[in-house]
């Protein structure tokens, strides 16, 4: 009997599979691994799809395909199977006369999600459906575990993240985001190697965590006996590279930050990031302006997006605002003069629900406010800029007002995807940065960044004037699928033990 006609037990189904495999090891064909397919689904789909049944019939032409086999409806001496293989799916036409008994009587044997070799003529049905006319047929795999429910698929987020492969077996959606994801890191590569930049690699493993404000992952390395951090940012070896003559340069990198989970945070994650010497973060920001929407056109075809109902326009200009314009337009009870007035915001700050402590000066407080009550409502895409120097310690300053830096910060659907700034150049200016950001860590700031020296000395040799962007690329492949969770854009998210 077939597991259609079986109590729906999973270890029962399981231990029924595990006795079929135990069958096929006696006969020395388990497992075996001679069949070569010639042929994809959704090739022949593209080659006869338009063609009618008649023409279909004048075909003598054979196709090998492999997959799995997602359905089956066994009627007598015909039978219908559905295989699915890496480009899609297929209906097989599977023949008692044409097989023979042996295999014919094998094949209704078989359970769906076991892989299957076959190969065979293309015919439609009655209905109009292409299928593959079968004419050899082997199981190449036998799948010991049943797939979810063919009508319900699999919905349990849980079971999705955690058994990934499940997911992309039964979820054609799932392949689609993991598809756009690959058709935009190839297209970020070739826009940039288009335009002169090098692809590079740096340490994963770092002797400094820099680059970022983040708490860190720790590990050891036993020969140097030494503490070594995963790093949290490229930036800073990104940038020696620049000094050292490499005026255009990126890498796609995976990242570790040891921070919380959340549908946007994920402690490994990947960005680009990219550092052009001679430009300044106006020209960053035409770049990724220019950069983003050319990428939605070559991953899904269109730059009107729809993200969590909300309509996105990426053809239309950015606007670009000021974070201190960004905070009054939102916040018009705010008096406006008094925004770098720290009494002020620290009052206006926690009426807004920000904790306030003692160390946070007037740009760290204005920043609070910002992502308080502005972040989230950025939904078409805004470059907010001129954040305060004080959150911005790898940033130049503005030269016509030194208390902000020229830096933007890149919004859409209401989530940060880029971070960009002027380069800071000036080694005397780094270096006292990177004593405050010292002293705000002795103070109990676990993000706070160390004193990096050999940076400082990096700069001392000179750094032309340069401007660097990072770009998250999980965000950006959520925005371009409409995914919720940066889970839903990671193959394997981070996740917490089965309990």
């Amino acid at each position: 009997m077939t597991e259609e006609h079986q109590p729906q037990d999973e270890n029962y189904l399981i231990a029924h599979r595990r006795e079929k495999l135990a069958r096929l090891r006696a006969t020395g064909r388990a497992y075996p691994n001679h069949f070569r397919r010639d042929t994809l689904a959704a090739e022949l789909h593209g080659l006869y799809g338009p063609r009618d049944a008649a023409a279909l019939a004048q075909e003598s032409r054979t196709f090998a395909l492999a997959g799995r086999l997602m359905a089956k409806r066994v009627m007598g001496k015909a039978s219908f199977g559905r295989l699915q293989d890496m480009s899609g799916a297929i209906q097989l036409f599977v023949q008692h006369d044409a097989l023979g008994e042996a295999t014919y009587e094998a094949f209704k044997s078989w359970d769906v999600g076991d892989l299957l070799g076959c190969q065979g003529t293309v015919m439609k049905t009655k209905t109009g459906e292409l299928s593959l006319k079968v004419s050899r047929l082997e199981l190449l795999a036998k799948s010991l575990r049943p797939l979810p429910e063919k009508w319900a698929g699999l919905t349990d987020t849980e079971t999705r993240y955690r058994q990934r492969y499940l997911d992309l077996i039964v979820n054609p959606e799932a392949r689609r985001v993991f598809e756009v994801r690959a058709a935009a890191v190839r297209f970020l590569r070739q826009f940039l190697d288009s335009l002169g930049f090098i692809e590079v690699e740096t340490p994963m493993l770092q002797p400094i965590a820099g680059g970022a404000a983040a708490r860190p992952f720790v590990t050891h390395h036993n020969a140097l006996d030494r503490d070594l951090y995963l790093r949290i940012a490229p930036e800073l070896y990104l940038k020696r590279l620049v000094v050292g003559g490499f005026e255009r340069v990126y890498e796609l990198n995976r990242n570790f930050r040891n921070e919380g989970l959340s549908t946007r945070h994920n402690p490994e994650f990947t960005m680009l990031e990219f550092y052009q010497a001679y430009a300044d973060y106006q020209d960053a920001m035409a770049l990724v302006e220019t950069m983003l929407r050319d990428c939605a056109l070559a991953a899904v075809g269109k730059t009107a997006l729809s993200y969590q109902g909300q309509a996105i326009d990426l053809a239309q200009p950015f606007v670009r605002l000021s974070l201190a314009e960004a905070v009054a337009q939102r916040n018009p009870e705010l008096d406006r003069t008094r925004l770098r007035d720290r009494a002020y915001l620290a009052a206006a700050a926690h009426a807004r629900g920000v904790l306030v402590t003692p160390e946070m000066g007037a740009g760290k407080l204005l920043t609070e406010i910002f992502e308080k009550t502005v972040e989230g409502t950025l939904i078409q895409p805004t470059f907010i800029t001129e954040y305060p120097t004080e959150v911005s310690p790898l940033a130049r300053r503005k030269d016509a007002d030194p208390e902000v830096s020229d830096r933007f910060e890149l919004f859409i659907g209401g989530r940060e995807l880029a971070n960009g700034f002027s380069e800071l150049n000036d080694p005397e200016d780094q270096a006292a940065r990177f004593r405050a950001q010292a002293a705000a860590k002795a103070a109990g700031d676990e993000e706070a960044m160390v004193y990096d020296a050999d940076y400082v000395r990096a700069l001392e040799y000179g750094m032309p004037p340069t401007a660097g962007v990072g770009l998250g690329i999980d965000r950006l492949v959520m925005l371009l699928t409409d995914s919720p969770s940066i889970r839903d854009v990671l193959l394997f998210p981070a996740m917490r033990p089965e309990s």
